[in-house]
């Protein structure tokens, strides 16, 4: 689950599992709130997964002064930056890939955000 700033496009915050959990949405967030300005109120956008409805997500968010979006039901293009990345993610690196392991796909995942931030 990437958090990605959309003033530059960059993947600020990333955490790489096989499913999601509240420790590594905590550590994304906590990652996230460390890149922050202070005085600043961003918006988070996500989906309307268990995780973003999670009462420790939401008050996460109002301690560091975050203002919570989330995109309607069932609908992809409420979220369409994220989409968007995940899309781009998917064509440039893995269509054309196979990997014998979850860590060797961990490791793609990371070196695309590299090169995504760096490009």
């Amino acid at each position: 689950m990437p958090i990605i700033d959309l003033f530059n496009n960059e993947v600020i915050s990333c955490s790489i599992s096989e499913r999601p959990t509240m420790p590594m949405i905590d550590d994304i967030l906590m990652k996230a709130f460390a890149r922050l300005d202070a005085g600043t109120n961003p918006v988070l956008h996500s989906d309307q997964g268990w995780q973003y409805r999670h009462q420790w997500y939401q008050y996460q968010l109002r301690e560091f002064g975050i203002i919570q979006s989330m995109s309607r039901k069932g609908n992809c293009l409420d979220n369409a930056c994220a989409e968007c990345f995940f899309g781009t993610l998917k064509s440039e690196s893995f269509y054309t890939s196979k990997f014998k392991d979850i860590d060797e796909l961990k490791i793609a995942i990371e070196d695309y955000i590299r090169y995504y931030n760096t490009r």
